[in-house]
């Protein structure tokens, strides 16, 4: 059993035996491209061999250069002539072949990883950067498209052609062929010396991270850019990008100092290989009796080993990228191997919308809980409000709801059905979310108000705009609902955004509704329009909301007070009013702000 088991639960493969396992994704057009690149690395050589061929007959009638045989000689020009355009035609093949291979892998890389990120836990988009994944889905899939359709084939390369040159080596004379290896073997420990103490691997997978810490640091003060400005601040103000500016700057930096003395080395060594076989060669001509062979040998190491420069600077090449480009498939693995939410097979059907937290616990990454034995009912009709200080777990009761993380202890309901009972595509059809961060799509504004229901015209549409309070300035845009967000200069207002996301919303008709701060960057007389029609849109519904002011909540239902994690606290205003515990002291401390708020503006009108 226990063999059988392991047998269906293997290791995943990583480094380079991954990187294989996603290039031969197409076998046969790989094979093939293999197979092309290998036979292309040993004719390459044959244009050598027919210089050998070429020496020894000039030497052999030397000086009687009269007696030597053009034909033969010509012969051997077009043998080399031959392996050269065969090298290129096989290469060409190979690298057709290879490209196939690469642009299929490549989309279906990108549909899986895109894919996978919508089965992965709604919670995980709220913490990973979007500049790390930008990174991902861009850079580091597109790198094993490029290892695919072009290092790959260069591998092979990389990996018969100093088979066949160390058999040349030896063949033709192993004396030399010796002093040659000891060349290369030279040059490689050189080289090896430069990966230091730490290991290449370490260094690669720093680099990375580097990168992706300053893209997401780039995307998040791009998106500022408009508060930097205003406060007249620059990018070494903004602690978090410069500081990632130059952690980055100062590794390269140091990185690439550490490989000065070596790569030159390095590169001096294996072009210059032929120093190790020339001394050989003076021995060996100081004892020969055969001068004619040793003519010709010692001539053809001469043209021979220079060649092994360009050998040994691909293979050095290979490496260095296909190591960053492992680096990169383990950071698309990481994802990848985030565990989607458990999903039952078949949804059980709840015959009403009451939702019931119970015994709710709750913790983000092994943390201190967000959330400790929380219970409390929403019925359906009816408004639950939440309150409470920041980081009380207000919002984290929210993303509970639609299974954006799973519960570590306790369960959710909807009408007495636990949430993990049900389909995702059942529960996200009963909920509708209107969140604090506002997202629209470089799209129309009929088509962002439509996301909510693919299936609404446009007249349904238009009555869920009226609803939300957003037709009259949609109304006043260069192309009405047709306008296309971003585009031409036009850009939108955080109240405007806001009331088409709670259009969007309204259309969906969801029976259960959760808001997320949904007037948050709406003005008075707007709040007081936006909160008439949320009591249309609230009839019947199960409503919940989130809430920072409380003159938003105080006509909810039921209020529940968080602080620390825990209920402290539930009832109506009114009631929590007369208890006079921490929803007494939060309503006070805001109706003084209020107030001073309003004595202020009063005395500056007077003054005015």
């Amino acid at each position: 059993m226990n063999k059988e088991r392991n047998k269906n639960h293997k290791k995943p493969k990583s480094g380079m035996a991954r990187l294989m396992e996603l290039a031969f994704t197409k076998k046969i057009l790989m094979i093939s491209s293999v197979l092309c690149s290998a036979l292309a690395s040993v004719v390459s050589f044959v244009p050598y061999i027919a210089i050998y061929y070429i020496i020894n007959a000039i030497i052999n009638v030397y000086p009687n250069v009269s007696n030597l045989d053009v034909e033969k000689v010509i012969g051997y020009g077009w043998l080399a002539f031959g392996g050269v355009l065969a090298n290129i035609i096989l290469y060409f093949i190979a690298l057709m072949l290879s490209h196939l291979a690469a642009f299929g892998t490549l989309y279906e890389l990108k549909i899986n990883f895109a894919t996978h990120l919508a089965k992965i836990p709604l919670g995980f988009h709220l913490t990973i950067g979007s500049g790390k994944l930008r990174k991902i889905m861009d850079e580091n899939i597109e790198k094993v498209e490029g290892f695919i359709a072009h290092q790959l084939p260069d591998i092979v390369a990389a990996i018969v052609a100093p088979i066949v040159m160390v058999v040349i080596l030896f063949v033709v004379d192993w004396r030399f062929g010796i002093a040659a290896t000891v060349g290369i073997v030279t040059a490689f420990a050189v080289q090896m010396k430069a990966y230091g103490n730490e290991g290449a691997k370490s260094r690669m997978d720093k680099y990375q991270s580097a990168i992706e810490d300053m893209n997401n640091a780039s995307v998040e003060y791009i998106r500022g850019i408009a508060v930097v400005k205003a406060f007249k601040q620059t990018v070494y103000s903004f602690r978090r990008l410069h500081e990632t500016i130059k952690t980055y700057v100062e590794f390269v930096i140091e990185y690439a100092l550490s490989w000065e003395n070596y790569m030159s080395g390095f590169t001096t060594i294996v072009n210059n290989i032929y120093l190790f076989v020339i001394p050989v060669g003076i021995f060996i001509g100081m004892n020969t009796q055969d001068y004619e062979s040793f003519a010709t040998t010692f001539i053809f190491y001469l043209i021979f080993v220079p060649s092994i420069a360009g050998i040994m600077l691909k293979i050095m090449y290979v490496t260095s990228s296909s190591m960053q480009i492992i680096s990169g498939v383990e950071r698309m693995d990481n994802i990848l191997h985030i565990k989607p939410l458990k999903e039952t097979e078949k949804t059980t059907i709840c015959k009403d919308y009451n939702i019931e937290y119970k015994n709710v616990t709750f913790a983000y990454d092994d943390e201190i809980s967000a959330l400790k034995k929380v219970s409390f009912v929403a019925k359906q009709g009816e408004v639950t409000a939440i309150v409470g200080p920041s980081g009380s777990g207000k919002s984290t009761i929210a993303h509970l709801l639609p299974r954006f993380y799973d519960v570590a202890e306790g369960r959710i309901s909807i009408g007495t059905v636990d949430i993990r009972e049900m389909k995702f595509e059942y529960l996200m059809e009963k909920v509708s979310f209107v969140f604090q961060d506002v997202f629209l799509f470089k799209q129309s504004i009929m088509d962002n108000i439509k996301i909510g229901n693919q299936g609404a015209t446009d007249a349904q549409g238009i009555e869920a705009a009226k609803a939300a309070q957003c037709h009259e300035f949609i109304m006043n845009l260069p192309d009405g609902y047709n306008t296309v967000v971003g585009s031409n200069g036009i850009h939108l207002s955080g109240g405007e955004k806001q009331r088409i996301v709670i259009a969007r919303a309204i259309i969906k008709n969801a029976p259960i509704i959760v808001l997320d701060e949904a007037t948050a960057f709406a003005d008075p007389e707007n709040e007081h329009l936006i909160q008439k029609a949320f009591e249309k849109l609230m009839q019947e519904k199960t409503v919940i909301i989130i809430a920072h002011r409380l003159s938003t909540v105080r006509s909810a239902n039921k209020i529940i007070v968080m602080d620390e994690g825990r209920i402290v606290e539930q009832g109506t205003h009114d009631e929590l009013m007369d208890q006079k515990n921490k929803y007494y002291h939060m309503w006070q401390m805001y109706s003084s702000t209020m107030n001073w708020k309003i004595n202020k503006s009063q005395e500056v009108g007077a003054n005015a």
